[in-house]
């Protein structure tokens, strides 16, 4: 089992910053994909950025040379930088993880952190 904490959502102008965190538990999968997940109220969830053990990195193009996903291996940490906010970015924000073992994909989620961007 993994448990994902989520925290750094708040409210921000237009064009504004902030940084999400999702703070995992140690796991033991050596194969694994964390990433940010986000839905807005009547919208289906979507895939906004994930790095994967080995690392590989995958932005979607909305949020392309805005956001920036990092990883705190030590403190086995995810980040989730975001600029230049819009109000379209307003969302509940998720972690997620998905460990690989013989085969077999574990997923993972975040209690969601609320995002509003909004003057």
């Amino acid at each position: 089992q993994v448990q994902l904490v989520e925290s750094g959502g708040g409210l921000v102008q237009p064009g504004g910053s902030l940084r999400l965190s999702c703070a995992a538990s140690r796991t033991s999968f050596t194969t694994y994909v964390m990433g940010w997940y986000r839905q807005a109220p009547g919208k289906q969830r979507e895939l906004v950025t994930s790095m994967s053990n080995p690392g590989t990195t995958y932005y979607a193009d909305f949020v392309k040379g805005r956001f920036t996903i990092s990883r705190d291996n030590a403190n086995n940490t995810l980040y989730l930088q975001m600029n230049s906010l819009k109000p379209e970015d307003t969302a509940v924000y998720y972690c997620n993880y998905q460990g690989v073992r013989f085969g077999v994909r574990n997923t993972y989620w975040g209690q969601g952190t609320q995002v509003t961007v909004s003057s």
